[in-house]
């Protein structure tokens, strides 16, 4: 997927220069936030860490600290997102969806089912480095049945490589037969074959499921199960077709509830996509909804939070 982001790394680059522009923009009577967001959404993550560096180099003082004290509100929280390495921004995404009263299932799913099975290895050996906790036991610690197996399979990130052509078949039938074909539901097998097999090998089992039932695997999930387990499931097959469209829907979601924007929302996937894929999210969007990433964002957000937001957006798909 190399090259879909909408964020590049600057030509030219020199950390210095840009740790003195920050703190330039810094000091004194008022911040000039006009500064702050253009520059920092003209840099990739890489060269932000150098940033980050080399104003600590240059002022004795840790650049995001410095970031918060100027900031406030929603803009601040997304620059501080940007200013994060892109798994520790999942890590702490997660932490926070964990920690206190009840946990944020959403941000769990989404997070799991949408990265791949090298960055869920990242993420889970740089939690334990961070918080010195397990990221397992904290997901298990505080959810509960058929949602906690699902969760803890994707954890393994340990699918089958590639498309086994022998197992295509059996594995529709499997599905087939677990839902449609009884009373009741057999969860397990749900569970075990879209946890456990390749998005290559689904998207064909998929249509397979398709050519034996009449229908697409995510209505026989609506119908079959309920609850978190419905939506793990459902985030998972839309991620083997196609991860852009589900973060597409995702997005979509955050801004079209009506009680408000999600802005948690909005600010992870524009964050942690801005350098893999935003431009294929935008295309995906464009064409589910019929208006534009960048138009929905501008209707739905303010200010300097919007500036910030629109910039890694970086086009509109009128």
């Amino acid at each position: 997927m190399a090259g879909r982001g909408t964020v590049k790394a600057q030509s030219g680059f020199n950390a210095n220069n840009d740790a003195e522009a920050l703190h330039k923009a810094m000091k004194g009577l008022g911040t000039n936030e006009a500064a702050i967001l253009q520059l920092l959404t003209a840099r990739s993550n890489a060269q932000r860490q150098q940033i980050k560096a080399a104003y600590k180099t240059l002022h004795g003082k840790d650049l995001v600290s410095e970031l918060k004290s100027e900031l406030e509100g929603k803009f601040e929280t997304l620059i501080v997102a940007l200013m994060a390495t892109p798994v520790m921004f999942d890590v702490t995404s997660l932490r926070n969806a964990i920690k206190g009263a009840g946990t944020d299932e959403k941000v769990l799913i989404e997070i799991l089912a949408s990265r791949n099975q090298n960055e869920i290895r990242e993420i889970i050996k740089t939690y334990k480095q961070e918080y010195d906790r397990s990221l397992e036991d904290d997901v298990t610690g505080d959810i509960g049945g058929h949602l906690k197996e699902m969760l803890v399979i994707l954890l393994q990130a340990n699918r089958q490589p590639g498309i086994q052509e022998s197992t295509i078949q059996s594995d529709a039938q499997a599905l087939f037969n677990a839902g449609e074909k009884k009373f009741g539901t057999d969860e397990d097998q749900f569970i075990t074959i879209l946890g456990n097999r390749s998005a290559e090998h689904l998207r064909r089992v998929f249509d397979a499921y398709m050519k034996l039932s009449g229908h697409q695997i995510e209505e026989s999930i609506q119908r079959e199960t309920s609850g978190g387990l419905r939506e793990v499931l459902l985030a998972v097959v839309k991620c083997a077709r196609s991860v852009p469209a589900y973060l597409a829907e995702c997005l979509y979601k955050s801004m079209k509830q009506g009680a408000g924007t999600d802005d948690a929302t909005l600010i992870r996937i524009m964050v942690s996509r801005s350098e893999i894929d935003l431009l294929d999210i935008r295309a995906e969007f464009r064409k589910a909804f019929a208006t534009s990433l960048h138009k929905m964002i501008k209707n739905d957000t303010h200010g300097d939070y919007c500036k910030t937001l629109l910039l890694l957006c970086a086009g509109d798909d009128a």
